[in-house]
């Protein structure tokens, strides 16, 4: 691990409340990355004149402005300004790639148990810290029951060799579904690792409400691929659980997709599988949702 050589990613849009915190935890991390690149998505905030601020004090952190584009745009726009980012790292000499949200905090030996964790072996591909909330002095997992193999998107850490063989990162909502699922298919292993925790200060779809947050979840199922019948149960499911409209919002989503005709992943071969894993679980089969 102590040879492992990791740079981040950071897309970022009106973090100012939260991007100091992060900015802190990582100037104190016990292995530092050889360049972390902060992209301000087009802020009308102070978080470029912080990341700047930033770039200035620690030659490894450079800057990135984007003109801003008018809105957020969910999935795609992050991916566009984590692809700018990207440029400036593609061509160096490093061996993990992180795509690292701007509204997280976590302790200084994060990224080195991140990286020990992605280096026992040959088979981990993607990890990723649990996002928590803070509850009574104490962070607890922002979601429970969620499949082993998913990392959430604030904290994705890649295996290079991973990160190549899947072909980056799609421009897309879902983004964050196709490549574990790529990855999967590929033979990699992915997973959150449980003792691993960050505080995520901004809850996970609160900048864009949470009936655009289902509804933005439900058009990612439909791009990554999912198969119609296991998004019905999936819905069914959801709709049993508070808020109880979430189920209703994932399945305007993922019809969205269909009534927009939206292009879906365009790997054949990836949705092919996904479908196969997902009935493997309607039929209780040994699955990657187990």
């Amino acid at each position: 691990m102590s040879h492992t050589v990791y740079v981040v990613i950071t897309p970022i849009r009106d973090e100012e409340e939260y991007l100091p915190l992060t900015i802190a935890s990582m100037c104190a991390q016990t292995v530092k990355p050889l360049k972390w690149v902060l992209v301000n998505d087009g802020s009308r905030d102070r978080t470029g004149a912080l990341i700047d601020e930033a770039a200035a004090k620690n030659p490894w952190i450079t800057a990135v402005h984007r003109t801003d584009r008018g809105s957020r745009q969910a999935g795609s726009g992050v991916i566009a300004a984590f692809n700018d980012g990207f440029a400036l790292i593609a061509n160096e000499r490093w061996d993990v790639v992180s795509k690292f949200d701007g509204d997280l905090s976590f302790a200084p030996d994060f990224f080195e148990r991140c990286l020990q964790a992605l280096t026992d072996d040959l088979k981990p591909g993607i990890v990723g810290g649990t996002c928590c909330r803070l509850e009574n002095g104490a962070l607890m997992p922002e979601f429970t029951g969620e499949p082993s193999f998913h990392v959430r998107g604030p904290t994705k850490i890649y295996r290079r060799t991973c990160f190549e063989a899947i072909g980056g990162l799609i421009q897309a909502p879902g983004w964050d579904t196709v490549d574990q699922i790529k990855a999967n298919m590929l033979g990699w292993r992915t997973r959150t690792l449980p003792d691993v925790k960050l505080h995520h200060h901004r809850p996970t779809g609160g900048a864009y409400g949470a009936w655009s947050t289902f509804v933005k979840n439900g058009l990612a199922n439909y791009i990554t691929g999912y198969d119609p019948v296991f998004m019905a149960c999936k819905c069914i499911k959801r709709s049993l659980r508070r808020p109880f409209h979430q189920g209703f919002g994932l399945w305007c989503g993922f019809m969205k997709g269909y009534w927009k005709k939206i292009p879906q992943a365009g790997d054949k071969a990836m949705i092919r599988y996904l479908r196969g894993q997902q009935w493997r679980a309607l039929t209780f089969r040994e699955n990657l949702w187990q």
